[in-house]
């Protein structure tokens, strides 16, 4: 049984304040009918794929934040896309703001398979930014303020025809995301994100740094894990706060296979053979045999650096 799949990374342009749920989710329709026309099997979207990236905008009246969440889904302004998901029998994969019955705010994905139903829920673990207005900053980055930490850990899920991951954004720049869903035998991982094209702390750092460092990080989880990594982006500038684009496929050796040429809605397509996992799995990073866990004790005893005593 063949297990090829034809994925689609479906990048969208800016999204404003003003654009409502029902227009972005007609743009997301728009790209699925060329992912159908494209024969994709699974189409991935970007980090809070619903909305305007909103953590850049302080805000105190709890109202006005929760008016970015989700308190459901699908949502009445989502079900449409799950529905013709459902009827062109394509799996889906995108971000949202989570707010839970209960009270709690997440950076959420979640992975839909080819019926329809929601298989897999993933909440962003690594948040960046701060939580207080900082005035030395260019732009704010407020995720510490809005989100909680995600509490599911990096779970994966055997769901068409393989073995499957999430992580979202700023996960991408943590070895220990790839490698946690590499212990499960992850086969294909899929991220969105929202990045901005300057750091807000370190203004020379601009868009060429930001994209080399993203193809960096997410080629280099791929190989050290032998996985694909889909990796979909919001770029474009969101109500004049430009963002970097780059949507990549990159495939088990960390090689880029398929790469977004615009920072619009933009569809790109590969098709990812899940069985060219399995060499890499079994050669040099074939972990039963090559991993010392007994050296590995510090990664997860501490936190921040402890410098070696004076000699």
């Amino acid at each position: 049984m063949s297990r090829v799949l034809r994925i689609g990374g479906g990048q969208m342009g800016p999204t404003h304040k003003a654009d409502s749920r029902q227009a972005v989710v007609r743009r997301m329709l728009d790209l699925l009918d060329q992912a159908k026309a494209q024969k994709c099997d699974f189409v991935v979207y970007p980090e809070l794929a619903l909305t305007t990236f909103f953590p850049r905008w302080y805000m105190t009246e709890p109202a006005e934040v929760d008016a970015w969440f989700e308190r459901e889904m699908p949502s009445a302004a989502t079900r449409p896309l799950f529905e013709q998901a459902a009827h062109d029998r394509i799996g889906l994969s995108f971000g949202y703001a989570e707010l839970t019955a209960d009270g709690h705010h997440f950076n959420t994905s979640i992975l839909i398979d080819r019926d329809g139903k929601i298989v897999g829920k993933y909440r962003k673990v690594h948040l960046p930014g701060h939580s207080e207005f900082d005035p030395e900053r260019a732009f704010q980055h407020l995720e510490k303020r809005y989100f909680e930490p995600g509490d599911l850990g990096f779970p994966v899920w055997r769901t068409m025809g393989g073995i499957l991951g999430m992580c979202i954004c700023n996960d991408r720049r943590w070895p220990e995301t790839y490698r946690v869903m590499g212990l499960q035998g992850v086969e294909l991982i899929v991220l969105g994100y929202n990045t901005p094209s300057v750091n807000s702390q370190k203004a020379e750092e601009g868009p060429e740094k930001r994209l080399f460092h993203h193809r960096l990080m997410v080629q280099a989880g791929a190989y050290q894990n032998s996985t694909w990594v889909v990796a979909v982006a919001k770029g474009g500038a969101e109500d004049g706060f430009p963002m970097i684009a780059g949507s990549i496929i990159v495939n088990p050796d960390g090689e880029i296979v398929a790469e977004a040429k615009t920072e619009h809605d933009e569809l790109i397509v590969a098709d990812c053979d899940l069985d060219a996992t399995i060499f890499g799995k079994e050669t040099i990073f074939d972990f039963k045999r090559h991993r010392r866990v007994e050296h590995y004790g510090r990664i997860t005893s501490q936190t921040g650096v402890i410098l070696p005593p004076q000699s």
